[in-house]
């Protein structure tokens, strides 16, 4: 029997965990196996060898495994963390609570902060300072620190989290005070604001370095029991953990910084939309991701997805939330999935979202007691879901509470059951419609040149429409759409981002003091690699640097490509302008000045090589099962042809009005469509010309 190589991915996401396998045998042959189990709070890990189980992997015969969790976010979103206590800089105590003054609900008088995650009684300081140059202005002093820890010991707490002054430009102190920490207390669970970041900003870092405290036993322990089931199954190698920035990192990288995966489970998704896009020629691409719970999106341009490290959680219209400064992949995402809610508020306006049916009770029509309806309602009473293929045959539609639940909904618009469910559709379209505009329009893309990529479980239901509402250049289903998260880890680097804050006038001079910055990051990058077992040569960058006009706030980011010298410096200011007059509509006549450098340092570790199959000649008739009616809520009621997913070879054509239906998703087919399927399954459709 031929030699196979086993890689998997799981992914555990609100409603349900996914699975990806890929077994290539030695001749390049290739078989595809996904598989879906609910999500099991808090035994995460017991969904993951559920979902393996499902999918019949056999944990001893895995070569290389991926996994992406909402542990994180969802212990900082539900308070299931620890109790931390912080140690900062003497006068700095209240940095957490003064935060900044970016009250969102500005007239509101009453307006409250957000509770700092650490009380103030348990935030304790240390004498010493360093000064924003990185010198040492005073001493520090530990002598209090056997103290402060006695306290923290009496009040219960697990977790410590030391932030100090400037300690992005000198992590000395940082670092003693952490050794000493460590002496005095080896059981406690200890970080310091540098080993998640150096860059500036006080609360940022401070509240950063809090949040990851906050979670790391929680995550540690998670991981631990993760890899003890694998184990205990024979896998005897160690799972790579997906990382907000697209990458994946070792288990125990992870488990000492565990806020690194606050968003692993979008990351994943957008990096494999990068790399699928780079597979069929469309570099350029509009991600979104649909799932149960939530819509996610995210600009792929040339080929990379964007990385930034301003990013808040429980942010709103009514609270500031609180800031993780760990690099995050740029995505919008709103509370619109297929358990999303509808609403009529007092006024007689219609809702969806971002209240969400999640997986109990779940949608009305999963009869499991849920009495409110959902987009999933909706698409099930408009005939776009299969009734008798409903969550890929394992659920028998609970039609009469689908009706009961958008009668009800009806009734308070005062129009029909089916008025009410084609409203439910174009609210939640508009609603995921504008997400989309957050990251192209907004930001000064034209939706026109790039191509619109749905997944997740819903991405197809809605993908055409937004598409045709956005005017994008066509729309791509992948295949196995409906865990395409999973799919993307498959494609995914070891990957590290370092940021590092060093302000440079771009004069006479800077390109020797730029490029030793950047040769410091990459020199550090290739020894953590090393100590691991990557081998150095294996190791690329890619290097951006954060660049303002002087005075200004904040930054915009720029790809450098090669050594930077003087010579190089105007090249680059050109490169600023051009990108700040993208994003801002203009361009000042002002002196550009470097804030600090963004390095990104990969290492490939059994990333999947996807190999293309024949094109048939063979008509797409022969994956036609069969015609049903289906309202398209905008174009009206059409008889679609329904075609069976799993069926569809590459190189089939047709045009809609259809359905596609596999196990995973429904693909939704406008009329005037013109559907290919190319040589890795995935699914093209033309929405004409839009171009005047």
């Amino acid at each position: 029997m031929a030699e196979i190589t086993r890689r998997v991915a799981t992914d555990v996401g609100g409603t349900f965990t996914d699975l990806v396998a890929f077994e290539t045998a030695a001749d390049g042959t290739m078989r595809i196996i996904t598989a879906k189990s609910d999500t099991t709070p808090p035994d995460f890990e017991t969904g993951v060898l559920n979902v393996l189980a499902k999918g019949g992997i056999d944990p001893s015969e895995v070569d290389f495994l991926a996994h992406g969790t909402t542990v994180v976010i969802n212990a900082l979103t539900e308070r299931k963390g620890v109790k931390v206590g912080l140690i900062t800089t003497e006068g700095f105590r209240d940095t957490l609570e003064i935060a900044r003054g970016n009250r969102p609900d500005f007239f509101n008088l009453h307006y409250e902060k957000p509770e700092p995650f650490v009380p103030r009684h348990l935030r304790a300081e240390v004498p010493g300072r360093m000064t924003y140059m990185g010198e040492e202005r005073a001493a520090l002093d530990l002598s209090g620190v056997a103290a402060i820890l006695d306290g923290f010991r009496a009040e219960g707490v697990q977790a410590v989290a030391i932030s100090l002054l400037h300690s992005y430009a000198n992590t000395a102190h940082e670092e003693a005070l952490l050794a000493e920490v460590a002496r005095l207390w080896p059981e406690v669970s200890v970080v310091a604001s540098h080993q998640i970041t150096r860059e500036w900003r006080e609360y940022e870092r401070s509240n950063t370095a809090v949040l990851s405290a906050y979670v790391q036993p929680v995550a540690a322990r998670y991981l631990g029991k993760l890899d003890d089931g694998l184990k205990a199954q024979g896998f005897t190698k160690s799972p790579y953990i997906m990382q907000s920035n697209c990458g994946v990192d070792s288990l125990a990288a992870t488990s000492a910084v565990p806020i690194t995966m606050v968003e692993s489970g979008p990351a994943s998704g957008f990096w494999g939309a990068a790399e699928l896009g780079k597979l069929i020629g469309e570099p350029d691409i509009l991600a979104l991701d649909i799932g149960g719970t939530t819509a996610k999106c995210s600009l792929v341009e040339g080929g990379e997805v964007r990385i930034m490290t301003d990013y808040w959680i429980e942010r709103s219209r009514k609270s500031a939330g609180y800031p993780i400064m760990v690099p995050v992949v740029d995505l919008v995402e709103i509370g619109n999935g297929g358990g999303s809610i509808a609403w009529v508020d007092d006024f007689g306006k219609l809702h969806v979202g971002p209240q969400s049916a999640g997986a109990v009770p779940g949608p009305a029509a999963y009869g499991k007691g849920g009495t409110e309806a959902t987009t999933t309602d909706a698409n099930l009473w408009l005939g776009r879901i299969n009734r008798d293929y409903f969550c890929g045959g394992e659920v028998e539609a609970d039609i009469a509470s689908a009706e009961k639940a958008l009668s009800a909904v009806g009734e308070k618009l005062g129009v029909s059951t089916d008025e009410a469910a084609r409203g439910i559709i174009r609210i939640a379209n508009n609603n995921m419609v504008n997400a989309l505009k957050l990251v192209s329009l907004n930001r000064g893309h034209d939706t026109r040149d790039f191509t619109l990529l749905a997944f997740g479980g819903g991405g197809a239901m809605h993908g055409v429409a937004l598409g045709q509402e956005l005017q994008v250049k066509k729309v791509v289903v992948p295949a196995a759409a409906s865990v395409f998260s999973a799919w993307g880890m498959m494609m995914s680097d070891l990957r590290r981002d370092y940021f590092v804050t060093q302000l440079a006038d771009l004069t006479e001079g800077a390109g020797a003091l730029i490029e030793g910055v950047f040769a410091e990051a990459e020199a550090k990058a290739r020894a953590t690699f090393a100590e691991e077992g990557v081998d150095p040569g294996r190791v690329t960058f890619l290097r951006y640097g954060k660049f303002r006009y002087q005075n200004q706030e904040h930054t915009t980011e720029v790809l450098i490509e090669g050594e930077v010298t003087d010579g190089k410096l105007d090249r680059i200011a050109e490169d600023f302008h051009a990108a700040y007059e993208r994003e801002y509509t203009y361009r000042l006549s002002a002196p550009v000045e470097m804030v600090g450098i963004h390095l990104v340092a990969r290492a490939e570790v059994g990333k999947l090589t996807m190999k293309p199959e024949e094109l048939t000649d063979a008509p797409a008739s022969d994956a036609l099962k069969g015609q049903r009616d289906v309202d398209y809520a905008l174009e009206g009621t059409h008889e679609a042809d329904i075609y069976d997913g799993e069926k569809l070879l590459p190189g089939m054509s047709f045009t809609g009005p259809a359905i596609i239906e596999d196990s995973g998703s429904t693909v939704v087919i406008h009329p005037g469509n013109r559907v290919s399927i190319d040589a890795y399954r995935n699914i093209h459709i033309e929405i004409g010309e839009q171009r005047s």
